[in-house]
Parts: structure tokens; sequence; C-alpha cells
């Protein structure tokens, strides 16, 4: 276990390959900033990678009271032993209290890696973050049992307290145009043989398309209503006249009608765009912990009862087959494209 030697909370500030902030972390800075006053530190931002002048910017722009970058080539791509050891070479020599870490692929490889090293506990894919009045420990609030309910993990004995988020719980701020905070650079060493792995090439496309639906503003998924993957004809022709990205259910995507990619909910990834809209799509536990905190739902379904309809903002009761041909139709029109 590290000690801990003050009370701040540090959020990693993922990277991609070009320096710039993935969205998560900006989005765990802004809930990290509340976070971080209740418990009487300050919010670091931790940023790792190559060339991440960026990044480092945009920490500073969305809360970071201070920035810790480790800034070489070697942090490049991210990779298991690389990464690992520069967070816990940091974590040793300023000791802070908490640690945020986005649920993204990177990120829940890298968590596990660093709290085993550092011997303390980690609550993985916590959709809800508080500080215990009582005993100041950080309250990690995870589905548990399936998505059937949920459950709140305190971390009282070990240093740092650390969790990863879902990406899209947490809505960005606003960032402070042009805002800076001080920045520390660290050079950490990474010898090639500590490199146990090598990584020989990124892909970004599945079946010819790209599939980003954490930083969508526009989703239109599609369930178990739409019958089949022919089913998904009308749900894609809606995305397109939108600038919409395609999503779906669990039951969609374990029949073989879409790909994995595609997935919103518990399984699949967690969402928070402008707009969703879940089309033939029940609204089970799991996919709701997915998407809920979309700004505006708007649900399509033939079943007046549907579960979907709880969490909508706006409801059809209707055929997917048959409404969203006629939305399509409309829109396009709205936008003078029939």
């Amino acid at each position: 276990m590290a000690e801990v030697k003050n009370k701040n909370l540090w959020v990693f500030v993922e990277t991609d390959e070009k320096g710039n902030a993935k969205s998560v972390g900006l989005e765990l800075l802004t809930v990290g900033r509340g976070l971080a006053d209740k418990q009487g530190g300050a919010l670091v931002g931790i940023v790792i990678g190559n060339k991440v002048d960026a990044a480092i910017a945009s920490a500073a722009e969305y809360g970071a009271d201070e920035v810790i970058a480790v800034d070489a080539p070697a942090f490049e791509h991210y990779s298991t032993d690389a990464y690992a050891k520069a967070l816990c070479t940091l974590v040793e020599k300023y000791g802070p209290t908490t640690i945020l870490i986005g649920a993204t692929n990177n990120g829940r490889d890298l968590g596990p890696r660093v709290s085993c090293r550092l011997q303390t506990g980690l609550t993985a894919d916590c959709t809800a973050l508080d500080v215990d009045e009582e005993s100041g420990n950080m309250a990690w609030t995870r589905p548990a049992f399936g998505g059937n309910l949920m459950a709140t993990i305190l971390c009282p004995d070990h240093r740092p307290q650390m969790g990863t988020v879902r990406p899209g719980v947490f809505k960005k701020g606003e960032p402070q145009t042009g805002r800076t905070c001080p920045v520390t650079r660290e050079t950490i060493e990474i010898a090639p043989d500590e490199i146990r792995t090598e990584l020989l090439e990124v892909i970004n496309e599945v079946a010819g398309e790209v599939v980003d639906l954490e930083n969508a503003d526009i989703i239109v998924s599609g369930g178990r209503g739409v019958g089949g993957p022919e089913g998904f004809a009308p749900i894609r022709e809606l995305a397109e006249v939108l600038g919409a990205t395609v999503g779906a259910s669990r039951a969609a995507v374990d029949s073989g009608w879409i790909s994995h990619a595609h997935q919103v909910g518990q399984t699949g990834k967690t969402v928070g765009p402008k707009l969703y809209i879940a089309c033939g799509i029940s609204g089970a536990i799991q996919h709701l912990a997915g998407m809920s905190s979309s700004k505006v739902i708007v649900a399509i379904n033939k079943d007046p009862d549907a579960p979907i309809f709880n969490v909508a903002d706006y409801g059809v009761v209707g055929d997917l087959h048959v409404v969203l041909p006629i939305l399509t139709e409309k829109i396009k029109k709205a936008k003078g494209l029939a």
C-alpha cells in the first residue's frame, strides 16, 4: 500500500495516439471537482502519453488544479507494462488518497494492474461516486447481481482508493477556455525489455464502419423488436439522416443481428448522448444502466407497458417498421433532403 501524503484526488486523463484527451477523462475531472472539494484536497490531472500538450491544456480547462504529466515516445501507444510502471511511480512519489480511471479498454486493464502492485482495492465499472460523510471515504456505486441492484462500496483500510468509472455516466462541464494550471513534468525511463507486448496494428473500424458510441451526440438503437438483421435497415436510414450512430441492445447482439461494437448496456457501452432513440427495446435494467443518463430519450415500442417508457421523455406506441420510415421522411423534408 502506498503512503498517503495528501488528500488529493487524481484523475487519469487518457490520451489518444495524437496526444489529445479522451472524453472520459474530462468527464471525470468534472465530477472530480466536487469530490476533491469534499475530501479537502486538490484535483490533479494525470496525463501519460506522447506529445500531450493538448491533453494538458484540456485538463486545465476542465478544472484541474494541477497536472502531472509523463510525456515521452515510449508512451505513444498504451501498453500495460509502461503505463502501470509510470502510474505506480507517480503514486509512490506523490501519495494521493483517491484515483479515478475511465472504464475504457485501457482503463479496465490499467486499474487492476496498478491496484495490485500498490496492494490496494479497486471498484470497477462505477456508475455513481460520492464521499461518505461519516467516514470521509469514497463511496463507489456499481451494478451488482447482473445489474439487478446497485452496490455502494467503501475502501476504509487501504490507499489510494481506486475506481474505474464508465464513460458517459457523467457529463463534461463547460471548459474554461484559456484556463491554465501548474504543470509538473516527470521523466520515467522505460527499458525495451520491460515491455512484454508489441502493438502491431490499431483497428478502429468494424465491418467497414466506425462505431463511436461513447462520443456520439445522437444514437438510434434497435432491440429484439427489430425482428432480425434486416430490421436494422430502417434504423440505419434514420441514423444516416440524423447524423447519428447506430446502437443495439444485448438481445439483438446475442442474436447475431449486429456486432458487439454497437451494444449499449451493462455489458456494452455506457452512453450519454443528447438524443437516444430506442426502437423495439423493452428496457431491461441492464440496458437502462447504459443509456439512462441520455439528455433526451425517445422510445418506440409496440408494447405500451414496456419498461423503456418509464425512462423515456417521449414515447411512441407502434410498430417501429411503420413509425421509422415516416419519421425518416419527415426529417428529410425538414432538412430539405426530400
